[in-house]
């Protein structure tokens, strides 16, 4: 009952023509589907290939929910059955085929191997990272992260180092940028002079923590322009920010690498330091200045 009480209002609105439409529907009304639609919906964003050329009877051992149950799931979205659902998928397939190839993590490997290996990974993950940027959301992030009167950075536990970095960089070529860094039971002080005309930027691979989800939806709900650095389109931080950049983060082993997220964060503030132009170049004389004056350096 609840199951088809869901498809009929979600077919109100117009059926999704591209894998990006059915992502964003996805995304808005994830909170708002019954279990077995979230379920669904998570397959479908987390794995597009499998969900296109698994069988239908395959997806629904994988989503936990009957093969009629993704039919109406289709229908429900406005689409005119399961196979356009599954087409949808395909054709994302069809547009990321040249970016990158899928490989096998190796269980093993030699110190050679293991060089190879990273370094193969790292490459597939930055190519797949930056082939999936959309050029006007880019200058879109970036006009927010250079003209926003504060910038407020979040990471914690393994993306902690990126919000530093990225934090660390940008400060270096804007003023007024802040690392939400929280000790233990300090995530509300820290949050308290959030201002909307400001701009808060949160990052997160999965499992998501659950501090910096809390953190994006609290700087929403105040206002502020989000930008969400993560993984995939099931990630909660896709569906509350502004702008969203995905990072691959595909290890060889049990580590899930970070390279990616690096290299975008330290793409992102040279992008910022272009667009601020003299400004920027203000703020390093100062840095410069500062530098000498404290001794900071020893050569």
């Amino acid at each position: 009952m609840m199951w088809c009480m869901a498809a009929k209002e979600t077919a109100v609105a117009p059926a999704p023509e591209t894998y990006a439409e059915l992502r964003s529907v996805l995304q808005a009304r994830m909170d708002a589907f019954a279990p077995g639609q979230q379920r669904v919906a998570k397959v479908l964003l987390t794995d597009p290939e499998g969900a296109a050329f698994r069988t239908i009877a395959e997806n629904a051992r994988v989503a936990g929910v009957h093969q009629s149950s993704l039919v109406r799931f289709a229908t429900g979205l406005g689409l005119s059955g399961y196979p356009a659902l599954v087409k949808l998928c395909r054709e994302h397939l069809a547009e990321q085929a040249q970016l990158v190839r899928r490989f096998e993590a190796a269980e093993q490997h030699s110190a050679s191997t293991l060089f190879a290996a990273a370094v193969e990974h790292d490459q597939q993950n930055l190519a797949r990272t930056y082939a999936r940027i959309d050029p006007a959301e880019w200058d879109r992030a970036v006009t927010m992260l250079a003209e926003a009167p504060r910038v407020h950075i979040i990471g914690l536990r393994k993306c902690t180092g990126v919000a530093q970095t990225m934090a660390y960089l940008l400060h270096m070529v804007r003023p007024g940028v802040r690392h939400v860094a929280p000790s233990l039971g300090g995530l509300v002080d820290e949050l308290r002079d959030l201002d909307s005309n400001d701009v808060f930027v949160a990052i997160s691979i999965r499992r998501y923590t659950a501090d910096t989800v809390r953190a994006l939806r609290f700087a929403r709900q105040r206002g502020l322009r989000a930008i969400a650095l993560t993984d995939d389109a099931a990630s909660p931080l896709a569906a509350a920010a502004d702008v969203t950049f995905f990072v691959d983060t595909n290890g060889i082993t049990i580590f899930r690498s970070l390279s990616a997220f690096l290299s975008l964060v330290q793409t992102l503030s040279t992008a910022v330091a272009l667009q601020r132009g003299k400004h920027t170049r203000a703020e390093l004389q100062q840095d410069e200045a500062l530098l000498q004056a404290f001794d900071i350096y020893t050569a």
